[in-house]
């Protein structure tokens, strides 16, 4: 039995990983911004009212996890936002700010703040997308989307580096073009499906692979 912390749990991808977290006996504790009955009927420890962008919210998280030791740390809570080139101005701009406070400093706070919480041997899942790869955009546009994606990437790799000597690795993961509420439920996988095929990335990538970049169904991507 594994102690696993994801946040953005309460909806789409993060519920998902919790249902199937806790059904296979791990122990969830689930961290989101407002929480659902849908989470709530897992059985995993809610820890709500937390932005991953709130440094006193993640201060105060770490504080309540009190000696709780993490085996699986997966940094899910994300935002997308659709900028065209047209977009660029002041509203365009301040989409791809909070882009960037969500999905790509989002994780590295939230990381920071649980360092002392990691068990020895964790993982960390950062989950991605193939949109934050700059060698796989062949279409354009999504400026703030894409922007902070292949930021939380860099992130990724160079917290990969400083954390392997502490027996820590962390896995950049695509989880697929998920039909969930933040693309307006189009997709061609279903959340539970991406999260049966992320926690198998998860169980089977090892240290010596830290920092590397993986589609949820087992295939490396490019940078």
């Amino acid at each position: 039995m594994k102690t696993v912390l994801i946040t953005g749990a309460n909806r789409g991808i993060g519920l998902a990983l919790a249902q199937q977290f806790s059904s296979r006996g791990d122990r969830v504790i689930a961290v989101c911004r407002l929480g659902s009955e849908a989470l709530a009927a897992t059985g995993a420890r809610i820890e709500s009212g937390v932005d991953v962008t709130d440094g006193d919210a993640l201060a105060g998280l770490a504080q309540r996890l009190g000696d709780t030791g993490i085996d699986t740390l997966v940094l899910n809570a994300g935002i997308l936002g659709r900028e065209a080139l047209d977009d660029i101005d002041a509203a365009g701009l301040d989409s791809m700010r909070r882009q960037f406070e969500v999905n790509a400093l989002g994780p590295l706070r939230v990381a920071h703040a649980l360092l002392d919480r990691l068990a020895e041997g964790a993982s960390i899942g950062i989950i991605t997308s193939r949109m934050g790869s700059v060698a796989d955009n062949d279409s354009g546009g999504l400026y703030g989307y894409r922007a902070s994606k292949a930021a939380v990437n860099a992130i990724g790799k160079s917290l990969a580096i400083d954390l392997k000597p502490r027996g820590v690795g962390v896995f950049l993961l695509h989880p697929g073009y998920v039909a969930t509420e933040m693309v307006g439920g189009t997709g061609d996988v279903s959340p539970e499906h991406s999260a049966g095929q992320l926690i198998a990335r998860l169980d089977s990538l090892t240290l010596e692979q830290t920092g590397t970049f993986w589609h949820a169904d087992g295939r490396a991507l490019p940078w």
